[in-house]
């Protein structure tokens, strides 16, 4: 038996996407709910639109499966980051790196040390939050110490903890660009330092000046700064060899080595080095793999963590595999609606229509920022920012002759950094009460996080930096709606 599949109307293919913003912004923004039921909600709807074009309940779940498989090199890498990550806490890895970083400041250039100092904390943990809450509140108490800005300190740690967040291998944010623009982790960190890398100088520039001035003479560290240089110190073996992971990480991604079994790899070597420097046992670095590493382990080698500031748990109580779930179910769920989206061709009649308005690069990396804007302040949630917007324009860029890397880099400039100044946001909430200043006061001092934008769309209409594939554009006619058959 032959069954014709009924073609979609523009009102029609609009209907799933629309559906999808109104249950985000009612259920997640005015309610509280929770994304994932929400997304499930829309794959039910999108799902009873593709039954109604006739496809059976097994084509639906194939094309779901389909999206799926082609996310799961990344999920994987996604699982592997959250190992890394508690096993470089237990090494000691990480919290060397955050020691050097404390280490080297000066007060007297307060505002670039702040920036300098949490985006490499960020870089290391793959963190915003994290770095933010620990080594930033240190140093917006350094800030208030010397009289300083904490607007323009305030604007000086979110630039540097979204910087890291922004490039960092180890970011969630950073991953799941990279899987719904369907490109690779490091040819997506790569792209963006076009955009992220002028952004970093322009900060650095106007904080070092900035900061320079609002200084004259030498001050002490503050105290909260050398409590956590001296508990690292009683906590830890610091020695130089704990930065052999993070070398081997890097020469891999140099070398354009595997990324899971270099991962793999750096981790058993921090547990090594955990094991032997640190004198912790090989269960707490397996424990530290998959279920994040826990202060507590330091406890049957005679330190009280209980007495701790709570800083210190703040900024090495993270990682593990485990850790990693939450942004995987979300990946899930997000995709079987993307899944069941592509199986109605919705979006391939929405991106005809879209491409016979956009007839530039320009023009496309321009709708692209501000469908993520529109999205990132309509939700509040940035990884949805990143979502629909990924998904929205992957065929077009790809149309266009763009390789995506060109859209995960987009999207990130346009999400990703932009959602903390946005004072509904979550991280906007998070920021301004973490630092103390409000959100819509720090904003023009977090220079990293909006200027990225404008080097977008300088590159854009003038094409530098834009990375284009060996494959010739696709046809920008619209495509002729075949009617499938089933036998």
């Amino acid at each position: 038996m032959k069954q014709e599949r009924k073609t979609l109307t523009l009102g029609l293919a609009a209907l799933p996407i629309l559906v999808m913003l109104v249950l985000l912004i009612v259920g997640y923004v005015l309610m509280g709910l929770r994304i994932e039921p929400l997304l499930l909600l829309s794959a039910v709807f999108t799902a009873l639109l593709a039954c109604w074009q006739g496809y059976s309940w097994d084509e639906i779940i194939q094309s779901i499966v389909q999206k799926l498989a082609k996310a799961m090199p990344v999920i994987l890498i996604l699982v592997c980051v959250g190992g890394l990550i508690g096993s470089w806490m237990f090494s000691g890895t990480i919290p060397y790196m955050v020691y050097w970083g404390l280490k080297l400041i000066s007060p007297q250039y307060i505002l670039i040390a702040a920036f300098f100092i949490t985006s490499l904390v960020s870089v290391c943990t793959g963190t915003s939050w994290g770095s933010a809450g620990t080594v930033g509140v240190a140093l917006m108490g350094v800030a208030h110490g010397l009289d300083v800005s904490l607007a323009a300190a305030a604007g000086a740690v979110v630039s540097g903890a979204y910087f890291g967040d922004k490039i960092s291998p180890l970011s969630d944010s950073t991953n799941f660009a990279a899987i719904v623009a369907d490109t690779t982790l490091y040819a997506h960190i790569q792209h963006l330092l076009w955009t992220t890398l002028p952004s970093f100088l322009l900060a650095a520039c106007v904080f070092f000046f900035a900061g320079f001035s609002a200084i004259g003479e030498e001050v002490a560290t503050p105290e909260k700064v050398l409590t956590i240089l001296s508990t690292l110190e009683q906590l830890y073996q610091f020695n130089p060899l704990l930065l052999l992971p993070p070398l081997i990480v890097l020469w891999g991604a140099i070398a354009k080595k595997p990324t899971i079994p270099l991962m793999l790899l750096a981790s058993a070597i921090a547990i090594g080095l955990g094991i032997t420097m640190q004198g912790l046992p090989l269960q707490s670095g397996f424990n530290a793999l998959i279920d994040g590493f826990n202060l507590t382990m330091f406890t049957p080698l005679g330190h009280d963590v209980s007495q701790l500031i709570p800083d210190i748990p703040r900024l090495l109580n993270r990682g593990g595999m485990f850790s990693m779930m939450s942004t995987i179910l979300l990946v899930f769920c997000a995709f079987s609606f993307a899944g069941v989206l592509t199986l109605t061709g919705a979006l391939d009649l929405i991106i005809n229509r879209l491409l016979t308005l956009i007839h530039s690069t320009g023009q496309l990396i321009a709708s692209t920022i501000a469908t993520t804007l529109l999205v990132t302040g309509a939700t509040s949630d940035g990884k949805l920012a990143l979502l629909i917007p990924g998904e929205l324009f992957q065929d077009a860029y790809r149309r266009m002759g763009l390789d995506t890397k060109n859209l995960s880099r987009t999207i990130e400039d346009a999400g990703t950094v932009i959602e903390p100044l946005i004072p509904w946001t979550a991280a906007g909430v998070y920021m301004a009460g973490t630092l103390g200043v409000s959100t819509l006061d720090y904003l023009p001092w977090a220079i990293q996080c909006y200027a990225a934008i404008f080097f977008a769309l300088a590159y854009g209409f003038t094409g530098i930096g834009i990375a284009r594939t060996d494959q010739p554009a696709l046809s920008r006619e619209p495509l002729t709606m075949t009617v499938a058959k089933e036998q």
